[in-house]
């Protein structure tokens, strides 16, 4: 009889582990929103400008070093210098399927401009890994086919 409640006491301590440790969908989409709605909120303040871009391996900084980009509410991208102007759009999206070693779910920075492939823009048409965000600076990368490591930052004008 004794051998029974320690049984019943095991499988109810057993079974409230499980439950404990049980974590739904949702919840993991409510922690991505949060971050993703900080970075939204940051990048659509004001103007900004790339600060560096590294291609595999190759500064390419300065293919950009004129234009101010404009990142909208309704996720139209704007890159503008003293004589042209080009529309792009640009999300952020939850990605489980990351590029990097991390088991974690991180969040893609999504940029296309619609240009032929000639174009330096379309370098940036990507969906970058943020790698970190505040109101003045957003450092993005992307693993490229070739196994090199891309970087891509902007600064707040």
């Amino acid at each position: 009889m004794k051998n029974i409640a320690n049984y019943k006491i095991l499988m109810m301590v057993a079974v409230a582990f499980l439950f404990l440790n049980c974590s739904t969908d949702d919840d993991d989409q409510m922690e991505d929103a949060q971050p993703a709605a900080q970075v939204e909120d940051e990048v659509t303040e004001g103007t900004w400008r790339i600060t560096e871009f590294i291609d595999s391996g190759d500064n390419e900084t300065a293919l950009f070093a004129d234009y101010n980009f404009t990142f909208n509410t309704n996720g139209t991208l704007i890159a503008t210098n003293n004589t042209d102007t080009l529309e792009g759009t640009w999300s952020i999206s939850s990605d489980d399927d990351d590029d990097d070693d991390d088991d974690e779910d991180d969040l893609d920075f999504n940029i296309f401009f619609p240009v032929p492939d000639s174009n330096d823009f379309e370098e940036l048409n990507d969906d970058w890994d943020i790698v970190s965000s505040s109101s003045t600076r957003i450092e993005l990368a992307d693993i490229s086919s070739n196994g090199d490591t891309d970087t891509l930052t902007f600064e707040r004008n």
